[in-house]
């Protein structure tokens, strides 16, 4: 580092004398405080937009310690972080603080303005509050940033190249610091025979058109293939049903059924691998969605979908039948697509009753159509950052202001967000007790890296994760390793052409060449190689 970087990142006694020095000169003084994690173009303007609301900029960072306390794990360790942030030219000082708040800091220099990020001013974070009433306490201004935060720490780790050995080391320490072994993990499995499962939402129909690539068409400039195979998949809220049957729980399907050939036999696919389902007749035809490969890449996806919610009749007898087995379920999944068997009306209906009679609800959607923000009071929500940021209209905010945002309009206990091929992002909330002020406080997070180590085909990743987490959550795995056993799932998925479920037996021998489920002692498999 060089002696200019040096003489910018400070101890607390020297920050305060030249805090003085500068007002003694007449100078004004901004705070600044954050993690800083990953410093991104919405970092940068931000920092600029605070350097312009006085002469001297002072921005403080939480330590690797303090974050660690907070259930945080930094991706970039205090040091390096406060040294990139004393390399941009507007940042006059860096102070590493041990606490989780800047409270003791500001109370100590008390600068004339203490800025923060917008998505700050209407939250109740109960860490921010206790900083507000330090800064008016004395007179000070709190000013929330007016530039806007295009990219979230998350999202630009997404668009990192992969640092294999990094990576690799720092799921080795997850796994250890969340007690997640080879053993648990065997354990958990063992415990999902004894569940059983509800699985509401929509049947899709997948089929899979193989073509040879002929060229482009002689009658005009479009691509020509010729059809050598066909493949049709069980999917929708029905390929969840078969992941929780092949993990070894007892499923059961409520889904809107159709009165033709199609839908009988989506009724002896899943008859034939365990699944019990009531397909209630309320369409003409399943959805059906269709798409062509060419040398196994996908050209074109072509959909026959109607949004046909039920009837009334309809609605009070899926009602009934979920009523009826929420006695015996220990846990429900609803898959929303869009195409009407999950209505608000439903879920108005029928969550109260489902809260009260089973331990877990989790919940995911998909489709332009389906509504995250219907399902209230869940334990478990897995959508994509693209569904986030799409179903609460913010493509600016920073993903962790999202979640927040997300689970309290929900009320939602736990949220996994998905960031494609680079894992997710699980958010805890500080208190488990909804009558505890710390319920709606600062959220815990921790990134998950994929475990993929090859793609084939991205269809079912979503599903095959909510189906393990939620069979995990229920068994009363830890959020840690229930979103491990999601993200391996997902990994198995994501490795296979079509919408096939992944069964016990596959998962049990993926996780034995695990190297970071190995035993400490077992030095011949504890090698980062195999990730």
């Amino acid at each position: 580092m060089s002696t200019d970087l040096e003489k910018k990142i400070v101890e607390l006694d020297a920050l305060l004398a030249v805090v003085s020095e500068a007002r003694a000169a007449g100078k004004s003084v901004v705070q600044c405080h954050g993690c800083f994690d990953i410093v991104h173009p919405g970092h940068v303007r931000y920092l600029e937009f605070a350097r312009q609301q006085g002469d001297v900029l002072v921005v403080t960072l939480t330590g690797d310690a303090a974050m660690a306390d907070e259930g945080h794990r930094p991706y970039i360790t205090e040091d390096l972080r406060a040294e990139n942030l004393a390399a941009l030219m507007f940042v006059d000082y860096v102070h590493t603080v041990g606490s989780p708040t800047a409270a003791e800091v500001l109370a100590g220099m008390k600068p004339d303005v203490y800025v923060k990020g917008r998505e700050y001013e209407n939250s109740p974070d109960p860490a921010f509050a206790e900083e507000k009433a330090v800064v008016e306490g004395y007179g000070g201004r709190i000013i929330f940033s007016s530039g806007e935060v295009v990219l979230s720490s998350s999202e630009l780790l997404g668009r990192m190249p992969a640092n294999q050995q990094l990576q690799s080391h720092q799921l080795d320490r997850l796994c250890n610091r969340h007690e997640i072994t080879g053993e648990s993990i065997e354990e958990a499995i063992d415990r999902f025979k004894d569940l059983h499962v509800l699985i509401v939402g929509d049947t899709v129909i997948d089929r899979y058109v193989m073509c040879d690539a002929m060229g482009v068409a002689s009658e005009s400039p479009v691509l020509s293939l010729v059809q050598r195979d066909e493949r049709a998949y069980v999917g929708g809220a029905a390929i969840v049903a078969r992941h929780v049957a092949a993990l070894g729980a007892h499923a059961f399907l409520l889904s809107a059924g159709a009165t033709d050939d199609k839908s009988q036999w989506v009724s002896g696919v899943l008859s034939d691998e365990g699944v019990e389902a009531h397909l209630i007749e309320s369409r003409p035809s399943l959805v059906e969605k269709t798409r062509f490969l060419a040398d196994d890449s996908k050209v074109l996806k072509v959909d026959r979908a109607q949004h046909l919610p039920l009837d009334s009749v309809a609605e009070r007898r899926a009602a009934l039948i979920l009523e009826q087995q929420s006695k015996i379920a220990d846990a429900v999944i609803f898959c929303d697509f869009g195409y009407g068997m999950v209505t608000g009306s439903l879920l108005s209906r029928v969550l109260p009753t489902l809260r009260h009679n089973v331990r877990t609800l989790t919940a995911d959607v998909s489709g332009g159509r389906a509504n995250l923000l219907n399902f209230r009071n869940v334990d478990l929500l897995c959508p994509t950052e693209r569904e986030v940021r799409i179903m609460l209209n913010d493509y600016a905010s920073g993903l962790s202001s999202l979640a927040w945002r997300l689970l309290e309009q929900t009320q939602a206990r736990h949220l996994f967000v998905t960031l494609e091929k680079r894992g997710m992002v699980v958010f805890e909330r500080p208190s488990p007790d909804r009558q505890s002020p710390e319920w709606a406080g600062r959220l815990k997070s921790e990134l998950l890296p994929s475990f993929a180590d090859r793609i084939v085909d991205r269809l079912g990743c979503g599903d095959a994760l909510l189906a393990a987490a939620t069979l995990s959550l229920a068994s009363g795995d830890s959020l840690m390793q229930t979103a491990y056993l999601g993200n391996a799932a997902a990994a198995i998925e994501i490795a296979t052409l079509g919408n096939n479920p992944v069964d016990a037996g596959g998962l049990r021998d993926w996780m034995r060449n695990r190297w970071e489920l190995a035993p400490a002692a077992d030095t011949s498999k504890r090698s980062p190689a195999t990730v």
